[in-house]
């Protein structure tokens, strides 16, 4: 959830530590601070809210050093306030973590009785006075010894100004990757903090701890045995990770769904033989025609998608499926059977709930397929075999981009398995020629954008909504009502539309807007009906159409038509114009639409 980063061997440590801590804003951002060791100690600022105000507060100091840790906070333990902030401090130890330390409690007694004294709220600082405790000379064994007997997650740094040009850091359940430079290496919770710097990177896996100095990297097991790890080259670039002219990264990020859908499937299709080539799914066809259970772990918009995935894999396919929160799965004691695959959602490939989901499903015997957007993450390393969404880095915190391409991956999932069960080549054929004119498609709604900003503008005002649809597009509707919630801080809730009259009816009149995926599809008669159930309570009617509707266009108070498609690909044109609303919505409401509150990127603790 936080954002770590740590540099040795820099100039100026602390103008690459601000800049870092600028590209991991998205991870967490109501607290910051600063630790830099030089040659007069060590100096550490910290302030409570965003960026911005921590490098104010650094402008009226002489920060000269070239080793340091920074961070960007999330609260968990304790309010977003500067006491509360990292880095924390225990005499001459200084400490940023990402994670939970669950015994910290009793911990926090033991060290109280041995003098320590607090200062914060917090979990981490316990850890901090506890490294201090153990230290004797030797800071890379005093965390070892620490770490042998705190529980619960972490991802950590640590300094101390007896070892100058020194950084150790440590990772169990929260991501830390190493950057190799010449004379200068870097430690961070996420490569876009360092990639401006060095393309070199090192993925650390649980149980790994690296000690960092301008000359080297040096990685051992916590338990102080030593480790060989490969280095890996990032491939993407520094300019996905800025606006481009954007007024938000999340409007960049809708707008660039053409291109990551296409992306997403570039080199995995088969048009002619109407087949998909997924080259990270090793599984033989015999294997493939053999599962009969798919169950598939997700949280908030990745869980949307899985819905997506069931109706098609369900329909097309002939495959049960289940679609599990990640968070409830491994304490509801699951039944895994024989032929049992598991397929594991996640934009970042650190979710702590969806992790610990795909590793009970191991434990179980499931085979695990991992879909992520980030090379060489955790979910990545883990899962037996796995899918790339090739979606970019996504900076906006609610996701947009890498929803699309996840719902495109689980549909090439569904042809996939169909093309080897149940779906003819000449089918497979049509869905793959219409798949080639979704991008094209997409940006005809996207083009739209101006209309819907006029229909934001009417309802940015209200404080409820809803949102129906029927089929495929319920899970779409979902979709839209979080994202208005994530960035508006409207309520809004997403039902099948025919549940609508059991219960939710009772919230229509004339100050409920109603938003109706209604496009033409074996449904589309019954939707309809669900329409003119609303609009005889006064309910305002903002309607997602095919082009050329005319029936519930005539009905509703407002009209966002998307181009006419095969019921398998619908899903990547209705939640676009719901982005699109939800942004537009938040914009005129003021709110900080990249970075809602409470909210954060990756969320890497339980």
């Amino acid at each position: 959830m936080c954002g770590i980063v740590g540099v040795t061997g820099s100039k100026d440590a602390a103008k690459v530590l601000l800049e870092g801590l600028k590209r991991l804003e998205y991870r967490g951002y109501d607290s910051a601070g600063i630790a830099i060791l030089g040659e007069d100690g060590q100096q550490v600022i910290k302030e409570k809210g965003k960026i911005a105000a921590l490098e104010e507060a650094c402008k009226g100091e002489d920060l000269r050093g070239t080793c340091g840790i920074a961070h960007t906070r999330w609260a968990t333990h304790g309010a977003p306030n500067q006491v509360n902030a990292h880095p924390h401090i225990s005499g001459p130890v200084a400490l940023v973590h990402n994670g939970i330390i669950e015994n910290y409690g009793a911990l926090k007694v033991k060290l109280t009785k041995k003098g320590h004294v607090f200062a914060s709220e917090t979990d981490t600082e316990v850890l901090a006075h506890l490294i201090e405790d153990f230290y004797d000379g030797d800071l890379v064994l005093a965390v070892q010894r620490a770490l042998g007997v705190v529980e619960g997650a972490y991802g950590i740094a640590v300094t101390h100004p007896d070892h100058p040009g020194l950084i150790v850091g440590a990772r169990k359940g929260s991501p830390l990757v190493v950057g190799v430079g010449e004379g200068v290496n870097f430690l961070a919770s996420d490569v876009a903090a360092i990639m401006g710097h060095t393309r070199q990177v090192i993925y650390l896996d649980d149980g790994e701890m690296v000690s960092l100095t301008p000359e080297g990297v040096t990685t051992t097991t916590i338990t102080n045995e030593a480790i060989t790890k490969e280095i890996q080259e990032i491939t993407w670039d520094l300019g996905q990770i800025q606006k481009g002219g954007y007024e938000h990264f999340m409007l960049k990020e809708i707008f660039e769904q053409p291109q990551t859908i296409r992306d997403s499937f570039r080199g995995r299709i088969l048009t002619d033989s109407g087949d998909v080539k997924l080259g990270g799914i090793q599984l033989t066809d015999w294997e493939l025609r053999n599962i009969r259970r798919i169950v598939i772990l997700a949280c908030g918009t990745s869980w949307h998608a899985g819905l997506v995935g069931e109706y098609l894999i369900e329909e097309y396919a002939r495959i049960p499926v289940e679609v599990e929160y990640a968070s409830e799965f491994r304490y509801r004691s699951p039944i895994i059977d024989p032929g049992t695959l598991c397929l594991v959602i996640s934009q970042s490939g650190e979710t702590i709930d969806t992790l610990e989901a795909m590793r009970e499903a191991k434990r179980k015997g499931a085979k695990v397929l991992g879909i992520t957007n980030v090379v060489g993450s955790t979910i990545a390393r883990e899962s037996e075999c796995g899918v790339y969404i090739h979606a970019g880095p996504e900076i906006g915190v609610a996701s947009t981009k890498a929803f699309t391409s996840q719902v495109t991956i689980l549909a090439l999932l569904t042809l996939l398995l169909g093309r080897r069960t149940s779906i003819s080549a000449d089918l497979g054929h049509q869905i793959l020629k219409e798949l080639e004119n979704i991008p094209a498609k997409v940006q005809k709604v996207l083009d739209h954008s101006e209309a819907i900003k006029e229909i934001a503008r009417i309802y940015a005002g209200h404080k409820n909504c809803l949102y129906l649809g029927r089929g495929v597009n319920f899970p779409i509707a979902l979709e839209g009502a979080l994202k208005l919630k994530e960035i508006s801080y409207i309520h809004a809730e997403g039902y099948p539309a025919a549940e609508m009259k059991h219960g939710p009816i009772a919230l229509i009149d004339p100050n409920m807007p109603v938003v109706v995926i209604a496009i033409k599809d074996g449904s589309y008669d019954k939707i309809v009906g669900n329409v003119q159930e609303v609009r005889a309570r006064d309910g305002k009617i903002i309607a997602i159409v095919t082009e050329g509707d005319t029936e519930i266009a005539a009905l509703s108070d407002h009209v966002i038509t998307i181009p006419d498609t095969m019921n398998f690909w619908t899903p990547l044109l209705s939640v676009i114009p719901l982005q699109l609303l939800a942004y537009h919505i938040a914009v005129f409401r003021g709110e900080d639409v990249d970075q809602p509150r409470n909210l954060a990127k990756a969320v890497t603790v339980e």
